[in-house]
């Protein structure tokens, strides 16, 4: 009996812990924020996506027509090669690689730096939507807010709520 009386303050004390881990539990609130949505549909993002395509539009068409003229000067030299001159066909042959030469050399040019302006835009717009999940997490009084998973349950998804705001943000001027 005596070894009993021991374990009976041990065995209230885990009932009183096992009693108290649902009530801290149902304090603990998590969100998630799906970042490629808020890239996608925050007006903020479908400005920068805007004001990029428009910044490098023009750059894009120049790349398109000088890869179809190098091809259509390809399709045409190998038309005429059977009947050309050795030392025309081998300047030909030259000259349309040089061009191959330049239009990749512009196209990697092109990607490099719409890829760096790309990153430039979305990292003001990943700024400007962390600062609103900061300030909904605190509004709100959650947790922890994460922004990759593996898994998540939907009720906790709070990227509707996030876009809304920066939106309404971006509206009134902000």
């Amino acid at each position: 009996m005596k070894s009993l009386s021991r374990h009976i303050p041990l065995v209230f004390l885990l009932g009183s812990l096992a009693a108290a881990v649902p009530a801290q539990a149902q304090e603990f609130k998590a969100g998630f924020v799906n970042t490629d949505r808020i890239f996608r549909e925050a007006n903020t993002a479908k400005t920068a996506q805007a004001k990029l395509e428009q910044e490098f539009s023009k750059r894009e068409k120049e790349l398109v027509d000088m890869g179809n003229a190098l091809k259509s000067a390809t399709e045409k030299f190998e038309r005429e090669a059977p009947t050309m001159a050795e030392s025309q066909r081998v300047t030909r042959q030259r000259q349309l690689v040089d061009q191959d030469r330049d239009f990749q050399r512009k196209r990697r040019e092109f990607q490099e730096d719409l890829g760096a302006r790309k990153n430039e835009e979305l990292g003001q717009v990943l700024e400007r939507a962390n600062k609103v999940v900061k300030q909904l997490a605190e509004a709100e009084k959650y947790d922890v807010i994460l922004q990759e998973a593996v898994y998540i349950n939907p009720k906790h998804d709070i990227t509707d709520k996030v876009i809304k705001a920066m939106n309404a943000a971006g509206n009134s001027g902000k």
